[in-house]
């Protein structure tokens, strides 16, 4: 394509000037919040040899994406609300838009190895020790980069293979699909629909391998006999399916419809799973477990 236009302006989540400190304080405490619970996650989840289990490796993997993904969008939209700093260059909003394309997708992924992890450990647990083991582990987490790295290539080509005319500006707080290829001179119909086909194939068939998933365990946990356990467990997967439905719900709306419809909602439904969702999962998933607080009460007397 043509790029020598050396840069796009990204208009941010709002143009009033009265509500750009008061969001770049909520989004600052926001992002610290998932820096500390995530980082705080990954290294008691190394440190502490209780959680050398396979639900733990998987979920510090998910605090790996959060965090990488949240930093590729959230420094970026910080800066556009303190300094008003709007511009971007044209290498920088494609390595934004990849790795944020890597990472969101990588997070479907590993959310699938996650709901397997579960789905083993209550309806299968005989198995358990040989269908997660270690190796078995590293193949689930690193089939999901591969798979995750490929997407997003096909995603980024799709969006900034056409030529540019006019001015850049970017309807949105980061360089993601729909806004971008509205600035497209070229007939975009060809990438929305590889986009929208490869979005609905990532998405749908991952979220209902994760429905199946908890359907085949919420089944198991009616079963139980023990019904404080029963109790247990089902709050556990309840919580964990919350924070599925909030992340792909999100994210069906904005990649799962038609690019006529796109609007000034889709910078709401991004906010949820750019940066409240990676904030979230930290709690949701471990930081309410007795193995979690049992390993920091370790790590604190250590200390």
């Amino acid at each position: 394509g043509n790029h020598t236009q050396p840069e796009f302006i990204l208009l941010g989540i709002t143009d009033t000037p009265w509500a750009q400190a008061p969001l770049f304080g909520l989004f600052l405490l926001i992002y610290i919040v998932t820096l500390v619970g995530n980082v705080g996650l990954m290294v008691l989840v190394w440190v502490a040899p209780s959680l050398h289990t396979p639900m733990y490796f998987f979920l510090a993997h998910l605090s790996l994406a959060d965090v990488c993904y949240s930093t590729v969008i959230s420094p970026r939209m910080l800066t556009g609300l303190l300094f008003g700093n709007k511009t971007i260059s044209w290498a920088g909003c494609v390595t934004q838009f990849h790795l944020f394309a890597l990472f969101v997708t990588a997070e479907c992924h590993l959310l699938v190895a996650m709901a397997y992890d579960r789905h083993v450990a209550v309806c299968h647990p005989l198995l358990y020790a040989t269908a997660v083991s270690p190796r078995a582990c590293w193949q689930l987490v690193a089939w999901s980069y591969l798979v995750a790295s490929l997407s997003a290539l096909v995603h980024t080509s799709c969006t900034f293979g056409g030529s540019f005319c006019g001015p850049r500006r970017v309807d949105h707080f980061f360089c993601d699909a729909s806004p971008v290829l509205r600035l497209l001179c070229s007939d975009t119909r060809g990438s929305e629909a590889a986009i929208f086909a490869l979005a609905t194939a990532t998405g749908l068939g991952t979220g209902a391998v994760i429905l199946l998933s908890y359907g085949r365990i919420l089944h198991a946990i009616l079963g139980m006999r023990s019904v404080p356990s029963r109790a247990r467990a089902f709050r556990t997967c309840a919580s964990h399916l919350v924070s599925v439905s909030v992340f792909y719900g999100t994210l069906f709306f904005m990649y799962l419809q038609p690019a006529s419809r796109h609007g000034s909602r889709d910078k709401v439904a991004s906010v949820f799973y750019t940066v409240v969702s990676p904030m979230l999962n930290p709690f949701i998933y471990s930081l309410r477990n007795k193995e979690v607080k049992a390993a920091l009460g370790k790590c604190r007397r250590r200390m």
